[in-house]
């Protein structure tokens, strides 16, 4: 019978991870356990995917706010120090912020604006074009912006981030004070000790306020990125990646994930004879439509894959093929067609006119947006995700 499935991403249930327990077992175990009761094959080129934060629950990669402001003080001193481009995250920056101002004296909170790195809006686009304000260059205090604005409230939460950071900030023993700018540079007027907050476009804003004469500048990847009074630690983000563990405690983004990954690998080619691809994945990269809000809040979707999973795809658009070179052709010939078009594509597609339209992304960061959206962020219980047919075609039988 003709295969009429193509790829298919199922969550694995599995038990709950702690500090300690053999993950690599467990991921084993539990992909066996999960092919066995649902009849699927394991096969080559398969691939299983484990979610970044049972990764790190494993290997008890953890700090306490204690130990984040420890680490702000030795690396800013005392004084003023400047917070530029946070995301808005209870989740994701609160926690770290309770670490920050626990370790400074005061903080000018330098807020981007009509929304953050992210996609978190704080008003509108269509308002501060309507009140006059040009936000590449207007520099706001809170005052202003509340006056022109109103407060702020996040589309999904209702949260007011402007007010719940402040007053964060306030319950650490901080003072504080909140500007509304998207030149990094606006915070040197007030102190030249900086803290970059943002993710993706962190090395820029350092370099400006580098170039500007600012004395101390860091990323959140300087802060946690050693160990701290016995803290855990991220070698390469530091605190990026991140999120909140419980009130006092932030959980890091895993270490050393590349030997995770391999290992899992070679247990399953051991058991069960087959090459299955292993990926660490946390936040895919995708944007919401209605909030706006672009959901990569780790510096990366992958940090470790095993080496099948380098790259981008190499796929032609069946459409374009059925509307262009093929148009004259119908059923069984169409098919047939475009069947011998795509056994005989060029190993690399490049610019070619019959790949428009395919997604030129890395390959981790396409399969790992789809296992993020199928284990979600909640109670599903499924933190590993088998794929099955990703690299397939339409010629596979």
């Amino acid at each position: 019978m003709e295969r009429m499935v193509g790829t298919t991403s199922r969550g694995l249930r599995a038990p709950i991870i702690r500090e300690g327990d053999d993950l690599e077992k467990i991921v084993v175990d539990t992909l066996l356990k999960a092919a066995e009761a649902e009849g699927f094959p394991i096969e080559d080129r398969d691939v299983l995917a484990v979610t970044e934060a049972v990764v790190a629950r494993a290997q008890g990669n953890y700090a306490t706010v204690d130990q984040l402001a420890a680490d702000v003080k030795a690396k800013f001193g005392r004084g003023t120090l400047g917070l530029v481009f946070p995301i808005l995250s209870r989740n994701r920056f609160a926690i770290c912020l309770r670490g920050i101002a626990r370790g400074a004296e005061k903080i000018v909170l330098q807020l981007s604006y009509p929304s953050d790195e992210v996609g978190n809006h704080l008003v509108d686009l269509d308002l501060v074009e309507a009140k006059g304000v040009d936000p590449y260059k207007d520099v706001l205090t809170q005052s202003q912006f509340e006056s022109l604005f109103g407060k702020s409230r996040h589309t999904f939460t209702g949260m007011d981030y402007v007010n719940y950071y402040k007053g964060l900030i306030e319950e650490e023993g901080c003072r504080v004070e909140v500007i509304f700018a998207n030149d990094p540079k606006a915070v040197l007027e007030y102190t030249k000790k900086v803290l970059a907050c943002d993710i993706h476009t962190r090395a820029r804003t350092k370099r400006i306020l580098e170039g500007a004469g600012a004395e101390v500048v860091l990323g959140l990847d300087g802060l946690l990125n050693e160990s701290v009074e016995g803290s855990g630690y991220n070698s390469r983000y530091g605190v990026l990646g991140s999120n909140k563990s419980t009130e006092s405690v932030i959980k890091l983004f895993p270490n050393d994930c590349t030997e995770f990954v391999n290992n899992i690998q070679e247990r399953l080619r051991t058991l069960t004879g087959k090459t299955v691809e292993v990926m660490v994945y946390g936040d895919g990269a995708f944007k919401d439509p209605v909030g706006k809000i672009w959901e990569l809040a780790d510096p990366v979707v992958s940090p470790g894959y095993t080496a099948g999973l380098e790259g981008t795809p190499n796929e032609v658009k069946i459409k374009y093929l059925a509307d262009n070179d093929f148009a004259h052709l119908s059923g069984d010939a169409l098919k047939a067609a475009i069947s011998e078009y795509i056994k005989n594509k060029d190993e690399d597609l490049g610019s070619s006119m019959v790949a428009q339209g395919t997604t030129p992304r890395r390959l981790t960061d396409l399969i790992g947006s789809l296992c993020d959206l199928t284990s979600g962020s909640g109670d599903k219980g499924t933190p590993f995700v088998y794929i099955k047919g990703y690299f397939d075609n339409y010629t596979n039988r």
